[in-house]
C-alpha cells in the first residue's frame, strides 16, 4: 500500500469516527483529503467512485466496523460511518515487564517504515489507560538500520515459518553457493544482521551475514513448514561464530550516558570527566565505522585509523547530502 493512500484511509478512518450520522459519498469526497476533486466532469467523479469503493473494501478486509445507513426516511442516499464502540480496543491489562517491552519495541522501530505504526499504538495504549513510557532503559540502542536487501524477505520467512533459498558468499571466498535454509530467527550483533537456521544441505545449524547474501531470497515450501527449536538461544548462536571473526580492537571515546547499543557491545577501558574509553572488537573495519557514525557526537574513534578514516568520510558525505 502506498504512504498516500494509507494516509487517505487513516483521514477516512478519523473522519467516519468523528460524527454520530452517517455521512454521505459527496460529503465524504468534501471532508477527506485524498479524494479526486469534484470539477464537475464525469471524469472525476468515476475516479472517486472507483477510490471510494476500494477503500471501503480495504476497511471492512481490515476489520473495520463500517456500518452503512441513512439518518432519516427522507434521505435519498445511504451514508456512512464508524461505530466507536465496535472500534474502539477493549481493556488491555498489561503487567509492568509486558508494558517495558512495548515501550521498547516503539524505541527499536524508529525507522522510516515503522516509526508512526509504533507511535499510533502507542498512542491507542496511553488512551486505554496504560503508562507505556516509550525511554524505558534497556541498554539498547532505540534506532535500527537496516541496509540489507535480504533483511525484509528473511525476516517474513521467519514469521511466516518458511524455507529459503539464495546466493551466498562466504568470508574470504570469491564466488557465491546456493543455500537452502530452514529459518529460525533474524539477529543483530555488532551492528550486523544475522540470518540463523538449519542449513538442508549441511544438516547442521549455520548462521548467515545478510550483507553476504548476493540476489533475490526466494520463498520456497509451505506457511508453517518450520519448526523454531524450542530454547534454541539465536543470540549465542551468532556470538559463537564471531568470536574467531575479530580481526582488530578498536578504541572509542563514549559520552557518558550515551551509546547504549554500542556499550553493550564494548568494554569500558577507562573513565574520564564526561566520557568513558571503550574498546570493542570488530572484523569490517567500514561496518564499525558506520555504525558508531550513527551516534554524531557522542562516540569518537581514536583508534585505528583504518575505522577513524572511514569515520570521517561518511560523517563529510553525511553534511554535503544535506
Amino acid at each position: 500500500m502506498s504512504s498516500r493512500r494509507a494516509e487517505r484511509l487513516v483521514n477516512l478512518v478519523l473522519c467516519l469516527l468523528s460524527t454520530r450520522q452517517f455521512l454521505t459519498a459527496s460529503r465524504i469526497r468534501s471532508a477527506v483529503p485524498g479524494y479526486e476533486p469534484d470539477d464537475g466532469t464525469a471524469r472525476s467523479d468515476d475516479a472517486f467512485k472507483r477510490m471510494f469503493e476500494r477503500d471501503k473494501a480495504e476497511l471492512r478486509e481490515l476489520g473495520i466496523p463500517l456500518e452503512t445507513g441513512r439518518n432519516s426516511v427522507f434521505d435519498l442516499e445511504d451514508g456512512y460511518r464508524i461505530a466507536r464502540r465496535d472500534y474502539e480496543l477493549p481493556a488491555i491489562d498489561l503487567t509492568p515487564d509486558e508494558t517495558a517491552a512495548v515501550g521498547l519495541a516503539t524505541r527499536l522501530w524508529e525507522s522510516a517504515g515503522m516509526a508512526e505504526a509504533s507511535r499510533g499504538a502507542l498512542r491507542k495504549l496511553r488512551a486505554a489507560g496504560l503508562d507505556v513510557d516509550p525511554s524505558v532503559t534497556m541498554s539498547v540502542e532505540p534506532r535500527i538500520r537496516v541496509t540489507e536487501a535480504a533483511f525484509g524477505p528473511c525476516l517474513e520467512a521467519v514469521r511466516t515459518r518458511r524455507a529459503v533459498r539464495f546466493g551466498y558468499r562466504s568470508a574470504g571466498a570469491t564466488s557465491t553457493e546456493q543455500r537452502d535454509v530452514e529459518p529460525w530467527g533474524v539477529v543483530s550483533w555488532h551492528g550486523r544482521w544475522y540470518l540463523v537456521g538449519h542449513d538442508r544441505a549441511r544438516a547442521a545449524v549455520r548462521c548467515f551475514r545478510l550483507s553476504r547474501v548476493s540476489g533475490p531470497v526466494r520463498v520456497t515450501g509451505p506457511h508453517g513448514a518450520v519448526t523454531v527449536p524450542k530454547g534454541i538461544d539465536l543470540p549465542g548462536i551468532v556470538a559463537g561464530v564471531n568470536v574467531t571473526e575479530h580481526q582488530g580492537v578498536a578504541r572509542i571515546r563514549v559520552r557518558h550516558g550515551c551509546a547504549a547499543g554500542l556499550r553493550r557491545q564494548a568494554t569500558v577501558v577507562a573513565s574520564e570527566p564526561g566520557h568513558d574509553i571503550v574498546e570493542i572488537g570488530y572484523a569490517d573495519p567500514d561496518h564499525l565505522a558506520r555504525w558508531v557514525a550513527g551516534y554524531g557526537a557522542d562516540a569518537v574513534v581514536i583508534e585505528p585509523d583504518e575505522v577513524r578514516e572511514p569515520l570521517v568520510r561518511w560523517l563529510r558525505r553525511s553534511v554535503e547530502d544535506r
